[in-house]
């Protein structure tokens, strides 16, 4: 097994790249900045998505298995709907097609529960979820699941997935999670009325094993997976642990969330308010039930991270 794995040197890219060589699969990485992996790797600039379609093949060429962690994520806030579709919709087109004329196994495609339902939405999801998404990012995420699948149903082949993730954390996230733990940083006294949701979070660890068990597992392929610890917790205890991990005192006030909402909305942040207090809980049962283990232990993973928040894990 020889596996190409895209956007190596991001969050997610990482993590994916140190399980897949503990598991002693042999690698070939491309990134936007290959410079950033090091000598000793078999490394190689990842092609924008308008480059010909030769660089797609030479990229492919000799691996057998294909993890597709690039694109543009939604933390990019000046990013427009044609930015997110070329990154995300184009780019997995256009890899796709290339894997599935000349590798002969997997395409993991990595994916969001944005391709399903809106940041404001409260909704518990699996696979049998009818997708809405509702923003630029979530469309082109949904754009680029059906076009990889297309990519391989045209070949008459059906090993391509695309693994939907929930909120991933771990050292060095970005995004709504980092923007929580700096907030629980701060040692303020915060309202738990702002702090009723209750999400699906799940680990960068969890996320790698996941991609590892799609691709040494048996089974043949679902068109769709989620990945998630398991239980979701709520935002207020996500705060409490990230307090807990930094060493200070939770500082929750039971302040109820009529007046708070009320605030929000004539102060004209409805929309932060909605997200943030939205349920969003995934169902990876699809997964467990072929045998991967799922996260059990999130807020004491949440308060190492802050613990440890100055240290980015190495790429071996």
């Amino acid at each position: 097994m020889k596996v190409l794995v895209t956007g190596a040197t991001g969050f997610i890219g990482r993590q994916v790249v140190n399980r897949l060589r503990a598991a002693g699969a042999e690698l070939r990485l491309a990134s936007r900045y290959p410079q950033r992996l090091g000598p000793g790797h078999d490394a190689m600039q990842m092609p924008g998505f308008d480059a010909p379609t030769a660089a797609f093949l030479a990229l492919v060429r000799g691996v057998t298995d294909v993890v597709h962690c690039a694109g543009l994520n939604n933390d990019e806030g000046d990013a427009t709907e044609a930015d997110f579709q070329a990154a995300n919709a184009e780019l997995s087109t256009r890899l796709a097609q290339a894997a599935a004329e000349q590798a002969s196994g997997r395409f993991i495609q990595l994916s969001s529960i944005r391709a399903v339902i809106g940041a404001r939405v409260s909704a518990t999801i699996d696979e049998d979820t009818i997708p809405d998404p509702q923003c630029a990012y979530g469309r082109s995420k949904r754009d680029a699941e059906i076009r990889v699948l297309d990519a391989y149903a045209s070949r008459g082949r059906s090993d391509a997935t695309a693994l939907r993730l929930p909120p991933v954390y771990g050292t060095g996230m970005k995004g709504n999670l980092a923007t929580l733990m700096r907030l629980a940083d701060t040692g303020l006294p915060l309202p738990t009325g702002a702090l009723t949701g209750t999400r699906s979070l799940l680990s960068s660890q969890s996320t790698a094993d996941a991609v590892w068990h799609l691709l040494s597992h048996s089974e043949p392929l679902r068109p769709i997976y989620f990945a998630s610890d398991v239980p979701p917790v709520s935002i207020a205890d996500i705060v409490g642990a990230f307090r807990s991990g930094f060493g200070r005192p939770a500082r929750l006030m039971a302040v109820p969330a009529g007046p708070l909402r009320a605030a929000a909305i004539l102060l004209g942040k409805r929309t932060s308010w909605d997200s943030l207090t939205a349920t969003q809980i995934c169902a990876p049962s699809l997964l467990v039930s072929e045998g991967w283990l799922p996260e059990t232990g999130t807020l004491e993973r949440l308060a190492e991270i802050a613990r440890l928040r100055d240290v980015q894990p190495p790429l071996r």
